[in-house]
């Protein structure tokens, strides 16, 4: 493969392992031809990579060639330790490789430093760079060219050689490959820029995005600026407005000033002339008074004579109604006596009566005793003739006493039953309740998945609505299937399995799956996993030794064991992963773990709180051993057994079958019972009917004696009517007589009682007529009276009335003059009084003007002489403001006219590199049968900041173009579309190299082998860079190149030391083997 003109390269690696020193060699092979010259490398190439004591290495030293270096070996010889020492020899972060955080985690174990020192092509002389890392301190020591440095040189050395392995376009480590899909295309755009493009094409980009970061600031501070002008010009319009509005109140102040000093003057007139009429109006109402006073002297006099005559006759009339009261109180109690013996002698008719009414009563209770008598005698001679009823009783007894031992069996059976029933039922509650139990921990075992998983969730709801479009058997992702015996155990299956199997859906058949991720994948856009069980189980698989053979190592169990799982989950989990020969120990494994990892069959093993990856060399069958810390379980730790809840499920079924026997027996029970009852019922009506039949003829003598009894004391009880009669008569007369004497007296009271009635009503006539005279001439007089009492009124207020108005006026003169500021003894001004004639000379006017002015002069609000100062500092303001703005929109114009132009450097080539990028990429697909292109992606072509690099690609025919993510691609697919994507960046080539490593890992043979063809065509070219592609295995019968490089990196203890290794007689074995 290496032309005859190129040199070797020898390099030697050492590393030291827990039983021997071991040894590797890295050399590039060539057809037989071995010496050569040096091919031609790009400024910043890669020339020589030094390690000493860095992660699996002693000490090495590569010699990469100048076009595509294939770096192979098996995992673990330490491949990707070349790839640490390129990124962290050229100052790069650890975060980028993805391994440990701090620098001093790359220094071999067991050393205290470690260095790296790596050679770049530089025309005129080349750089050589040298890290020294020191294990204590995480530091590390900087030289450039031999000399001492700091960090930023290096990183300036390398930036001027357009290095950067912070772009994963230019360097890709193994654990960063899935990074690569899930970059944002505004994220491709710019590692793709500083990959390829011009070095100026990035600036560019970032110059225009600062442009229109200034251009949106510069639009913000102009529409700030406008907005504040026009609202500032608005204001000033509206001051304009005010300044007249100041001058128009102040005319209106004037006025009011002038009403208000005349007010009082007409007020003073106004009450002036008022006083005079007061004064009038006075003298007129005593002279009216005085006549009216001598007017009403005669008709005073007569009325008291008539006063005079009325004493003496009202006196006398009060004596007669005394008199007339004291004869009717004297007649009511004679009529009072006399109602009483009224009322005395209804009574002893009364009596009489109900002493009648009891007699006619007695007599015919006398006669219905006499017919109740003979009736009982003629039925006690029916019952004579009756049959004896004792036998039947005895005989109904008997049976009774039957029926009431059958009922207590009944009874006494339906209280089992019940029981029996209650305690079913209480079981019956408890296994529901444990099946509840299980149902809520299944409930919660969903919740978590839809919590870390939202995606996968939704589509478990669609696939339980969905389950009829499947043929074969389908399983809810495993962490809701899968379950652990002992929730103790849950750990080690957890970390066993990876979460994104652990959310996968497992199927029966791959078109199944097939289905399911075009329903839930491509039209759902849903990112979920999938999986097809083996078509041959392997879950029956047997461990390949038997647990008790390593029971003396403490292990207990295989991990299968610790948990149940549908058939296909379980052969899937065995083939994949192994769990059958899996085994699990406790304390005493961990004791012995130095002597358990030697055991030839072990491959992964747990203890209790560890797991032990033990792998072995295929060259020394050396081992080497890694071991992690067993995490705490966040998924599996919640257990349903299955077989218990099956069984749940079974009893639950049997106590609801117990149960229905029980109703069925309890409902024949209560059956029986009421016929027994009812048929109870008839023997007792019978029973009875029988015992009133034989105890009724003794019960009918005895009524006959009671009877007879009875009629015999009525008969001598009998009442003498004749002689009631004869007493009541006697009585009657009795009072008839003191009612008599009672009518005499009540006679004479009564006529005495009418004369003195009429006494008074003589005496009541004249006294009306003396009234009525009395009255006649009070009304005359009273009518003069009040005449006299409302002119005597009149005057008095009208004199008060002048008084006030006196007062009045003075002070009214006096508020007057003062308001006009005038002396008491100074007429008024000529001035003022030729003011005043212009104004309303009435006091209503004057109000109505004056409130009217007022009420204009209100309306001018908010206005003060500041109005005029603001309006001409406004108005500077507002010119000011003017010109500031002339300026910045001046600054925006040429802030675009610079993004225009900017943009025209910037887009155009970038346009033009995305074509030839897509070229490239579309070709490499179409060799393969896809389909793929890129593009130049933005929603504004104005936001700079959102341009990005969009990749669709397309593996079947049946499907369309997707975008290439983190999630709708398969490992395998996302994996071909970087690596085609990297090649057609090679061809740009402006960066010095690029490092892949083990991208090829997730294809499958097919796209393996046409991915490596078109490496191999586009990496050897003349005009391409430097090339690194790193991977554990190579397909059979690839097409080499003579330009590439093939580096096989190899560790074991027989290895040779350097100063041994011949590169030439190592091909000449080769070569002899291949003959034979």
């Amino acid at each position: 493969m290496g032309e005859s003109s190129k040199r070797p390269r020898l390099s030697q690696i050492s590393r030291n392992t827990q039983t021997s020193a071991s040894r590797a060699s890295v050399f590039r092979g060539g057809h037989s031809d071995i010496a050569g010259g040096v091919g031609t490398f790009v400024e910043g190439s890669i020339l020589r990579i030094t390690m000493r004591n860095f992660l699996t290495y002693d000490f090495s030293v590569v010699h990469p060639g100048s076009n595509l270096n294939m770096i192979v070996g098996a995992n673990g010889t330490g491949k990707s330790s070349i790839v640490c020492a390129i990124c962290l020899g050229l100052a790069g972060k650890t975060a980028i490789l993805g391994r440990g955080d701090k620098v001093g985690l790359y220094v071999k174990r067991g050393c205290k430093k470690g260095s790296i020192e790596i050679e770049l092509y530089k025309n005129g002389g080349n750089v050589i760079i040298n890290r020294e890392i020191h294990v204590e301190n995480n530091q590390s020591l900087w030289m450039l060219n031999g000399r001492h440095c700091s960090l930023k040189q290096v990183e300036e050395e390398v930036r001027t050689l357009q290095i950067q392995v912070s772009n994963l376009c230019q360097f890709l480590p193994q654990e960063k490959v899935g990074e690569f899909a899930k970059m944002s295309q505004i994220e491709l755009l710019e590692a793709t820029e500083k990959s390829v493009g011009p070095p100026e094409m990035y600036e560019y980009h970032c110059e225009l995005k600062n442009f229109r970061s200034k251009e949106r600031e510069l639009e913000n501070v102009l529409k700030e600026k406008t907005s504040f002008l026009e609202k500032a010009k608005q204001r000033n319009e509206r001051n304009k407005l005010d300044v007249n509005r100041y001058y128009e109140k102040k005319r209106h102040l004037d006025v009011i000033e002038l009403l208000e000093k005349k007010k009082p003057w007409v007020e003073y007139e106004t009450t002036r002339k008022e006083l005079e009429g007061v004064k009038k109006e006075r003298e007129e109402a005593k002279k009216q008074l005085l006549t009216l006073k001598q007017a009403q002297a005669p008709m005073l006099k007569k009325i008291q004579q008539i006063d005079e005559k009325l004493k003496p006759i009202e006196a006398e009339m009060k004596a007669k109604t005394a008199a007339i009261k004291e004869a009717s109180q004297k007649c009511k109690q004679k009529q009072d006596q006399l109602d009483r013996k009224h009322k005395e002698i209804d009574d002893i008719k009364q009596a009489l009566r109900m002493k009648q009414i009891e007699e006619e009563d007695h007599q015919k209770r006398i006669v219905n005793t006499r017919r109740t008598i003979e009736d009982l005698k003629v039925e006690l001679d029916k019952l004579g003739d009756q049959l004896d009823t004792t036998l039947l009783i005895s005989a109904i007894s008997v049976e009774l006493k039957e029926i009431q031992e059958r009922t207590a069996r009944i009874e006494a059976e339906k209280a089992d039953l019940r029981r029996e029933r209650d305690n079913v039922i209480a079981e019956s509650r408890s296994l529901q309740k444990k099946l509840n139990d299980m149902n809520n921990l299944m409930n919660m075992k969903e919740e978590k998945l839809r919590t870390r998983h939202r995606d996968t969730h939704t589509a478990l709801l669609w696939l339980r609505e969905n389950r009829q479009l499947f043929r074969g058997n389908i399983h809810e992702p495993m962490m809701l299937v899968i379950n652990v015996k002992d929730h103790q155990n849950a750990k080690y299956v957890e970390n066993h399995i990876s979460f994104h199997d652990l959310r996968a859906f497992v199927f029966q058949r791959k078109d199944d799956m097939e289905k399911f991720l075009v329903e839930v994948r491509d039209k759902m856009n849903l990112k979920v996993n999938a999986i097809s069980a083996p078509e041959v189980s392997c879950s029956g698989r047997p461990p390949s030794r038997n647990i008790e053979s390593m029971r003396r190592f403490g292990f207990f169990t295989y991990l299968r064991e610790m948990f149940n799982a549908p058939d296909e989950v379980m052969s899937y989990l065995c083939s994949q992963y192994k769990v059958h020969d899996v085994p699990v120990g406790n304390e005493q494994t961990k004791a012995l773990i130095n002597t358990v990892i030697q055991e030839p069959y072990l491959k992964v093993l747990y203890t209790t709180d560890e797991r032990y990856t033990v792998k072995r060399s295929i060259y020394s069958n050396k081992t080497s051993t890694s071991n992690s810390a067993v995490q705490k379980s966040q998924y599996l730790i919640i257990t349903v057994d299955a077989e218990e809840r099956r069984q749940l499920e079974q009893q639950l079924r049997a106590c609801e079958s117990k149960l229905q026997e029980i109703d069925e027996r309890m409902k024949t029970l209560q059956t029986e019972f009421a016929a027994l009852n009812r048929h109870e019922n008839e023997l007792l009506s019978e029973k009875k009917r029988l015992s009133e039949l034989k105890g009724k003829k003794k019960q009918l003598e005895q009524k006959i004696g009671t009877k007879q009894d009875s009629l015999r004391q009525m008969e001598q009880n009998v009442i003498d009517l004749k002689k009631v009669e004869e007493q009541t008569n006697a009585k009657i007369k009795a009072v008839s007589f003191q009612k008599v004497t009672i009518v005499s007296v009540l006679t004479a009271e009564i006529k005495t009682k009418a004369k003195l009635s009429m006494e008074k009503v003589y005496l009541a006539l004249e006294t009306v007529g003396l009234t009525a005279e009395k009255n006649k001439l009070e009304n005359d007089c009273r009518e003069g009276a009040s005449e006299l009492k409302t002119m005597d009124i009149k005057c008095s207020r009208l004199e008060q009335r002048k008084v006030q108005l006196t007062e009045k006026c003075k002070g009214l003169l006096k508020s007057a003059k003062s308001i006009c500021r005038m002396q008491m003894d100074e007429p008024l001004p000529e001035g003022l009084r030729n003011a005043f004639s212009k104004l309303p000379d009435t006091l209503d006017e004057v109000d109505s003007m004056l409130n009217e002015e007022r009420s204009r002069a209100e309306c001018f609000t908010g206005l003060s002489e500041n109005v005029v100062e603001e309006y001409s500092r406004r108005e500077q303001e507002i010119e000011h403001l003017e010109k500031e703005l002339e300026k910045k929109i001046a600054d925006l114009n040429a802030y675009r006219q610079n993004i225009s132009e900017a943009k025209e450097r910037w887009l155009i080539p970038l346009k033009q590199l995305i074509e030839q990028i897509n070229d490239k990429f579309s070709n490499f697909f179409r060799s393969m049968q896809c389909a793929g292109e890129v593009d130049l992606h933005t929603e504004n072509e104005e936001e700079y900041d959102k341009y990005g690099i969009r990749i669709r690609v397309k593996f079947h025919s049946s499907t369309q173009l997707h975008e290439l993510t983190a999630h709708h691609q398969s490992g395998g697919e996302r994996s071909v579309s970087t690596m085609l994507y990297l090649m057609a960046l090679q061809e740009l080539n402006r960066c010095p190299f690029r490092v892949v490593d083990e991208i090829n890992q997730g294809m499958d043979p097919i796209n393996e082998r046409r991915v490596f063809d078109i490496v191999v065509q586009t990496a050897c070219k003349e005009t391409t860079s430097q090339y690194f592609f790193i991977t554990p295995k190579l397909l059979q019968n690839l097409q080499y190149a003579e330009e590439m490089t093939v580096l096989c990196v190899h560790n074991g203890p027989h290895m040779l030391p350097p100063d041994k290794w011949d590169i030439k007689a190592f091909i000449r074995r080769l070569e002899r083997k291949a003959r034979a």
